[in-house]
């Protein structure tokens, strides 16, 4: 299209558009190819907003003309250039590592890839480039980093998708310390050079506070804590064990404890709002959610749990939960991994009801020393916290065979806005301690030569200490621009079950093709 770009009458211009001042007065025009009717009209936000997302991902190359989308693929770029900056600038050298490997699972289930030369044997896609950057360590490569591509086979979350991005990074010769200076410097340097480039209605990103794993737990029931805002959780259970409310007493005594939450204003909620949210607490585990106003007076009528507390358990109570009159105190007697994981939720639920988690304020923080080991009770055996190359705390591996529930971990993860943005952790770098975990973790000396030889005798070669990190790019992007799922921010993202409406994948394929690869398909007749 040629023409001559003209000043718009007074009456056609329009301020709402970036050209609504010109417009161009048409000479020619030619028709490059026609247009059929488009499933949904980007052009309008609000209609786009009744648009299922399903939809909107099967034509994901229409909803990605949209400004709105464009400007996400823009910050994530700028997000990868900026880390690029950053490290090369810190004289890291970036390396690709393989995507087809070997299969080592590491937590969630392997991808895997059928080897058509022998069938039977697979390759595996990497859940992380974990060992392949050890070995780097080994190699003498001091210094690397990777935009790398990871694959899981777990469940699908807001937060999580079956194949995503991270930054990959790893150091040689250095302590905790060191890797916690260059990940917090890498994250401000990025966040704060996005947020001014794309005018962003966000803080800076300055401090990082520093939580131990117990700590988080203790005050906010989760390692993955919002610090946002305060409403710290608080324990009652020694005041509860000694009421006369049987409830708590019966959950103290089969060894559990009794913390509860503080709802601000809260004792002007009704039955029906107290009711949803004892529903929401019990949608994650509660057998129920007692609650206890707080009042204004002496005088005032026991509501809730109250008449089950004297007066000085009550006083007790409510110094503990730093209440003010008018609050809501509620509280979950279970177990603790039920407690804490309940009050959390309930925590984050408040917070969003009373408008204190600021969407214009990202608040990053480490959590650090988490166990190295948690005992898994479906299973009966103990697995890792992070992965199996993290290393023990030196003065904790005395413990590591007579009572791993008390071995630290030389681990760290960096929080924001409640969620783990960032994990890491000093490695194993000496084949017996690396052979010790392996052990604990039910694999025998066979299956560790099996799966992890070439890694136990790396280390054997002169392997030197040395620690990482590797940060979600994908949720960076979706932290930076306020949103609530990271499909919003992923050019080509699937929907539930790894499911692709775009390309309507995963598909069968020919038999032809499964004959080649060895693969026979068995169906169950029931099915």
């Amino acid at each position: 299209m040629t023409g001559l770009v003209a000043e718009r009458s007074p009456e056609a211009v329009n301020p709402k558009l970036p050209t609504g001042e010109i417009e161009v007065v048409v000479e020619h025009y030619e028709v490059l190819n026609e247009c059929e009717v488009l499933p949904f009209p980007v052009s309008d936000e609000e209609q786009m907003r009744k648009v299922s997302e399903e939809l909107r991902i099967k034509h994901r190359y229409v909803d990605l003309r949209r400004p709105t989308m464009y400007q996400k693929l823009a910050v994530r770029a700028a997000c990868v250039r900026n880390i690029r900056q950053y490290l090369d600038e810190s004289g890291f050298l970036e390396i690709e590592t393989p995507i087809m490997t070997k299969s080592t699972p590491e937590g969630a289930r392997d991808y895997l890839v059928p080897y058509r030369l022998e069938p039977g044997k697979f390759y595996a896609l990497p859940q992380s480039p974990q060992q392949y950057k050890q070995l780097l360590m080994v190699a003498g490569v001091e210094r690397y980093y990777q935009i790398a591509k990871c694959f899981r086979d777990e469940a699908q979350r807001a937060d999580r998708q079956p194949e995503f991005t991270q930054l990959d990074l790893e150091m040689s010769f250095v302590t905790q310390e060191d890797v916690i200076e260059v990940a917090e410097g890498v994250t401000r340097f990025v966040c704060n050079r996005v947020i001014e480039e794309f005018d962003l209605p966000l803080s800076p990103v300055s401090e990082f506070p520093r939580l131990t794993y117990d700590d988080a737990l203790a005050r906010f029931g989760t390692d993955k804590p919002d610090l946002r805002f305060g409403l710290e959780l608080f324990d009652v259970t020694e005041i509860a064990s000694e009421s006369e409310f049987g409830v708590f007493r019966s959950a103290v005594e089969a060894g559990g404890i009794v913390r509860g939450i503080r709802y601000p204003g809260g004792a002007a909620l009704s039955r029906k709002q107290i009711a949803d949210m004892e529903t929401f607490a019990k949608e994650f585990g509660a057998k129920g959610l007692a609650h206890l106003p707080v009042a204004a007076s002496n005088d005032e009528e026991a509501k809730g749990i109250a008449r089950f507390f004297s007066k000085e358990q009550l006083a007790k109570i409510t110094q503990a939960a730093s209440a003010e009159p008018g609050d809501l105190l509620l509280f979950v007697a279970d177990r603790q991994s039920v407690t804490l994981n309940v009050l959390a939720r309930l925590r984050n639920e408040i917070g969003d009801r009373c408008g204190l988690r600021d969407p214009m304020r990202l608040a990053f923080c480490w959590v650090l020393d988490f166990p190295l080991v948690l005992w898994d009770e479906e299973e009966g055996r103990w697995e890792a916290s992070h992965h199996p190359f993290t290393s023990p705390k030196a003065s904790d591996l005395e413990y590591l065979e007579s009572d791993p529930g008390r071995v630290r971990a030389d681990c760290y993860d960096i929080v924001c806005n409640g969620v783990e943005w960032a994990s890491g952790s000093i490695r194993i770098h000496r084949p017996d301690v690396q052979a010790r975990v392996f052990s604990l973790l039910g694999i025998d000396e066979a299956s560790q030569q099996e799966r992890f030889g070439h890694i136990l005798q790396a280390f054997r070669l002169g392997a030197p200490p040395h620690g990482g990190i590797a940060p979600g790019i994908d949720r960076l992007v979706m932290l930076l621009l306020g949103e609530d799922n990271i499909r919003e921010v992923m050019a080509f993202p699937k929907v539930g079950g790894g499911y692709d409406p775009l390309m309507d994948a995963p598909s069968e394929v020919d038999a032809a093709q499964l004959r080649e690869l060895g693969i026979l398909i068995e169906t169950d007749p029931e099915d």
